[in-house]
């Protein structure tokens, strides 16, 4: 069965979280998703609340930028997070928008390295792992979790950002999960669950891959202009862009679209300028999920 979320956009005030979290559990939407973009919210700190917050939300963070961070810092992160909420707490890793990784003095020769390094050493300490390693980023000794996650495969996953070919096989090898962002269309995905099942070939791996992707959506009586602007403003085409504007028949058979095309679990997205964000995620539980297999 496809799975359906939200997305809670850091572009709005951190004292927003918790009505809309609460929202979204409330009305049984499966999940409700995060990110942290520089210099609005933190990812973990947000994902903390809002599953202390809930009873049965899944969580996820989908993207925490690499270069700002420490991997076994984010690895202790994150088993926490599981071993206080068990089963409900996605994580995603990303390379981070370079500018922005720049304006800390964080900026990578070679990002895709980065979060290679990221990816294989976090997967590593999840599962308990004692890890020593002295990559070109990432350096190690005798590191071990004290308090890993539970002995499960589902507690260990990380998910991975990624839009160019390089990183999308490279989610494929180092990867439990990818995240696509809204600026992928249907088309996007089939060639992106290509390119990540090559990585996983290339690695030999055979597990699940999840791919997350999120769904530029608009509602309500202006729906069009604002997806239009939405567009817009990430340089798309604005009237056939990536996305979704209308009632719930018309993001059911968007969402249906993005399954068929290789997504397993598809993240509503409202545009920036969403005016009511509870009444978002009651929308995408009460009338959406239903018309969804």
């Amino acid at each position: 069965m496809t799975s359906l979320g939200a997305v809670f956009r850091p572009q709005l005030p951190p004292e927003h979280l918790r009505k809309v979290a609460q929202a979204a559990d409330e009305s049984g939407l499966e999940q409700l998703w995060l990110w942290e973009d520089c210099f609005l919210e933190s990812g973990v700190a947000a994902a903390a609340a809002a599953l202390a917050w809930t009873q049965r939300l899944r969580v996820g963070v989908g993207l925490l930028p690499v270069p700002l961070r420490n991997v076994a810092l984010t690895a202790m992160e994150t088993a926490t997070l599981r071993r206080l909420f068990p089963g409900r707490f996605a994580v995603g890793l990303g390379h981070g928008v370079q500018e922005w990784m720049g304006q800390v003095g964080a900026r990578a020769e070679s990002p895709v390295t980065l979060l290679r390094e990221h990816l294989e050493a976090m997967r590593a300490l999840l599962r308990g792992e004692r890890v020593t390693v002295e990559g070109r980023y990432v350096r190690l000794d005798e590191v071990a979790l004290d308090w890993p996650p539970a002995h499960d495969p589902a507690e260990w996953a990380v998910f991975a950002g990624a839009r160019g070919p390089r990183s999308l096989r490279l989610s494929g090898e180092a990867a439990d999960g990818t995240v696509l962002d809204a600026n992928t269309a249907p088309d996007g995905i089939r060639h992106a669950r290509h390119l990540i099942d090559e990585g996983r070939a290339a690695a030999s791996r055979t597990g699940h891959h999840e791919i997350v992707h999120y769904l530029s959506t608009a509602t309500g009586p202006d729906a069009a202009a604002r997806l239009r602007a939405e567009r817009l403003r990430e340089g798309h085409d604005p009237e056939t862009g990536p996305g979704v504007a209308g009632g719930a028949a018309a993001v059911a058979e968007a969402v249906g679209a993005a399954v068929a095309a290789g997504a397993d679990t598809v993240v509503l997205q409202p545009t920036a300028d969403e005016p009511d964000p509870e009444a978002f995620v009651r929308f995408a539980a009460r009338e959406v999920r239903p018309l969804l297999n």
